[in-house]
C-alpha cells in the first residue's frame, strides 16, 4: 500500500505488553521487577568483581566485564518501560520514544553478538596457541576488539533506526509487543520496506549464521586441540574455561531463533513474546549466574568483594 490517506504522522503506539488481561499486570508487575533486580545486581556484582581483583585482570574477564555491563543495558532498554506502563496503566509509547527503544536494543543486541564472537577468539588463542597468548591478546588487541564491537554494534542499530524513521505508518499504530521491536512495526508500515528488509536480511545473516559460523569453527578447532591434551585434568581444565561461554552462547541464539525462523503461525505473535522475553530479558538475568557458579576464580573473587562490602559498611 503506497503512502496516501492511510498514512499520518504517528505521535505514538500502542504496545498491548505480555498480557491484555488486567488481573495479570499485578503478577507480571512482580515478576519482572525481580528479574530486573537480579539481572542489575548480578551483572554489576561481575563488573566490579573483574575491576577491583588483579587476579582478573586478563582478556578473557576483560571481555567478561563488558559482557555484563551489555547485557545489564540490553535488559534496561526494555523492563524499566514496561514496568512503567504496567503501574501506570498506560501502554503508549511515543514515535521518538519508540526509534529511541529500537535503537538501543539493536545496539545492546548486536554488541552481545559481536563480544560472545570476540570471547569466542579468545578462548581460541588461549587453548590453541598458549605459548602466544599474551602477545597476541595484549591489551591493546583487547580494548580494538572492543572498540570494533561497539563500531559494528552501532552500524547494526543506526542503519535500521534511520531506514525505520523514513516509513510511514497505517492508522492501526498497536504493537503487539511489551516493547517497540523491530519486525512487528515493519509489519504496520504502509510503506515501501523493501529497503529495511533487504538490510535486516543481510544483517540478520551476519549477526544469526556467518557470526554463530565462525563461533563453530573457533570451538571445532577448540575441541580438536583438547583431545589432544594428554591428561585428563588438562582436558577437563581447558573445557571448564569454554563451557561458560558455550552455555551463553547456547541460551542466546536458541531464544533468538525462536524469533527470526520459526515459521509464522496464527500465535506468531504469543511464541514472539515468549521468545523475546528469553533473550531480552531472562538471558541477561542467568548470564552472570553461569558465568560466576561454574568458575572458581569468579566465585573467590565476589567473595573477597563481599568481604571488602561488608567490612566498609558501618
Amino acid at each position: 500500500m503506497k503512502p496516501g490517506n492511510h498514512t499520518f504522522s504517528v505521535s505514538e503506539f500502542l504496545l498491548l505488553g505480555l498480557s491484555e488481561h488486567q488481573e495479570q499486570q499485578p503478577l507480571l508487575f512482580g515478576i519482572f521487577l525481580s528479574m530486573y533486580l537480579i539481572t542489575v545486581v548480578g551483572n554489576i556484582a561481575i563488573s566490579l568483581a573483574i575491576v577491583s581483583d588483579p587476579h582478573l585482570h586478563t582478556p578473557m574477564y576483560f571481555f567478561l566485564a563488558h559482557f555484563s555491563l551489555t547485557d545489564l543495558g540490553l535488559s534496561s532498554t526494555t523492563v524499566p518501560r514496561m514496568l512503567v506502563n504496567i503501574q501506570a496503566h498506560r501502554h503508549t509509547i511515543t514515535y521518538a520514544g519508540c526509534l529511541c527503544q529500537i535503537y538501543f536494543f539493536l545496539w545492546f543486541i548486536g554488541l552481545d553478538v559481536f563480544l560472545l564472537a570476540v570471547m569466542a577468539y579468545d578462548r581460541l588463542v588461549a587453548i590453541c596457541h598458549p605459548l602466544h597468548y599474551t602477545l597476541v591478546m595484549s591489551p591493546r588487541c583487547c580494548v580494538l576488539l572492543v572498540v570494533m564491537s561497539l563500531i559494528l554494534a552501532q552500524a547494526y542499530s543506526l542503519t535500521h533506526t534511520l531506514l525505520l524513521a523514513q516509513i510511514s505508518f497505517c492508522t492501526d499504530s498497536i504493537i503487539p509487543h511489551f516493547f517497540c521491536e523491530l519486525l512487528p512495526l515493519l509489519k504496520l508500515s504502509c510503506s515501501d520496506t523493501y529497503a529495511n528488509r533487504c538490510v535486516l536480511t543481510y544483517w540478520g545473516g551476519a549477526l544469526t549464521i556467518l557470526i554463530p559460523l565462525l563461533i563453530v569453527i573457533s570451538y571445532a578447532r577448540i575441541v580438536a586441540a583438547i583431545v589432544h591434551i594428554p591428561s585428563a585434568s588438562g582436558k577437563w581444565k581447558a573445557f571448564s574455561t569454554c563451557s561458560s561461554h558455550l552455555s551463553a552462547i547456547c541460551l542466546f541464539y536458541v531464544s533468538a531463533i525462536g524469533v527470526y525462523f520459526i515459521p509464522s503461525s496464527a500465535d506468531s505473535a504469543s511464541k514472539d513474546r515468549v521468545a523475546a522475553v528469553m533473550y531480552a530479558v531472562v538471558t541477561p538475568m542467568l548470564n552472570p549466574f553461569i558465568y560466576s557458579l561454574r568458575n572458581r576464580d569468579m566465585k573467590s573473587a565476589l567473595k573477597r568483594l563481599l568481604s571488602r562490602t561488608a567490612l566498609q559498611s558501618p
